[in-house]
């Protein structure tokens, strides 16, 4: 009897397996900041070469493509696509590892090393088994996910959805509230938009104990965050997810000081594009009336982040459907919305798109920590399985 592709991937993933722990491993210490990847761009070339895959460097700057062919492929005929990001994000490691960051203030905090592992090992999965393709696979290990405009739209302005034409697109990302061995999806509208606001509010500085001869920035500033949320509460639909918020508030003065300036940055975020449009003119205004009306100037730049992530309905029961067949219903999740955001969503914008969560949790082993924290790490099962669900979306099954 002939073997399945399921159950050939599954023998493959674990052949792979401690190759991939390296290749993560390898990338954990020495994480690089978005769009200054060329280290992690040359370690990859280096693997896919090995392999005897071929592939174009320096895409969108330090972005790498590949093509594994079906037989008799045609550069005309549709292909889909499978995706990782390589960057890193500027957080002090706090984990006591052999792998931890050798980079002072550089982490893998967001798993980006976990996916571009897992690429790398599902890319020679589906080369050593390129003769059951039914079409051929474009893998895209692009830039600067973590960091505006994100690497995905220097990706697709270099035309790697194209020759040959990507007709659907599949990621994943590691998910610490998901136990490892599980999976999650969410068919339509999943994760939010994302814009951030910075704010510089000058004043007019003097001491403390004269305010009427100041225009103060610190009060001016408090005035703007409060009033800013009634954006949110007054203007939008309560059935629209939106969230507005404020994470640096910078006024170097003293106890007796009131600073000539205040530095604001926040983020604004939703799941719906209408509604985005409308609010990121209301801020505009509301910004100026405010600082007009108190006496102050403002130097205001909002910076147009990512769209909404949408996740095309039919290929993401597809996908899930696979995953169910390969692990089990039970190890599979219907996964929440989440206001956080994503690049893959300008991929999602031009062809269907998948973007799937794999869990990475494992409380006993005191992994726990959520993405973005410094003592952030997974099971490193999760990577057989990383490895097993991308070559699974290359293949009919």
């Amino acid at each position: 009897m002939e073997v399945t592709i399921q159950e050939l991937i599954k023998n493959r993933s674990e052949e792979l397996f401690n190759k991939v722990v390296g290749y993560r491993e390898h990338l954990h210490q020495f994480p690089e900041l978005s769009y200054q990847e060329f280290n992690t761009m040359n370690y990859v070339s280096e693997v896919l070469t090995a392999i005897g895959i071929e592939h174009e460097k320096e895409v969108g700057k330090t972005g790498i493509v590949a093509l594994i062919k079906k037989p008799n492929h045609s550069n005309s005929e549709p292909c889909i696509a499978l995706r990782a990001d390589l960057d890193a994000l500027p957080i002090k490691e706090e984990n006591v590892v052999p792998y931890a960051s050798k980079i002072p203030g550089v982490m893998h905090a967001c798993g980006h090393d976990v996916h571009t592992a897992v690429l790398l090992g599902a890319a020679e999965l589906i080369h050593d088994f390129r003769e059951k393709l039914s079409c051929s696979v474009k893998i895209i290990f692009q830039p600067g996910e973590e960091k505006n405009p994100g690497g995905a739209t220097l990706m697709i302005a270099a035309n790697v959805l194209n020759n040959p034409p990507v007709k659907e697109i599949y990621a994943l990302h590691v998910f610490p509230d998901l136990e490892v061995g599980k999976v999650g999806f969410k068919e339509g509208i999943y994760m939010a938009s994302c814009d951030e606001i910075h704010l510089t509010i000058i004043g007019k500085g003097g001491h403390g104990a004269t305010p009427h001869d100041c225009v103060d920035p610190i009060a001016i500033g408090a005035t703007i965050i409060s009033n800013l949320q009634q954006i949110v509460s007054r203007n939008c639909d309560p059935k629209i997810p939106c969230v507005i918020t404020f994470g640096h508030f910078e006024a170097l003065g003293s106890t007796n000081v009131i600073p000539s300036k205040a530095i604001l940055k926040g983020t604004f975020r939703t799941m719906d594009e209408n509604w985005r449009t409308k609010a990121i003119d209301l801020i505009h205004r509301q910004i100026y009336a405010i600082a007009e009306s108190m006496g102050a100037k403002v130097e205001l730049e909002i910076s147009k982040g990512y769209p909404v992530l949408f996740n095309d309905p039919k290929i993401t029961k597809k996908a899930a459907d696979k995953a169910k067949s390969f692990l089990g219903n039970e190890n599979i999740c219907n996964l929440p919305i989440r206001l956080s955001s994503e690049d893959f969503a300008f991929y999602a914008q031009e062809i269907p798109a998948c973007f799937f969560r794999l869990g990475v949790r494992n409380e006993q082993k005191g992994i726990i920590y959520g993405v973005h924290n410094p003592k952030f790490d997974i099971d490193t099962d999760a990577l057989k399985i990383g490895v097993s669900m991308m070559a699974l979306m290359a293949f009919d099954s």
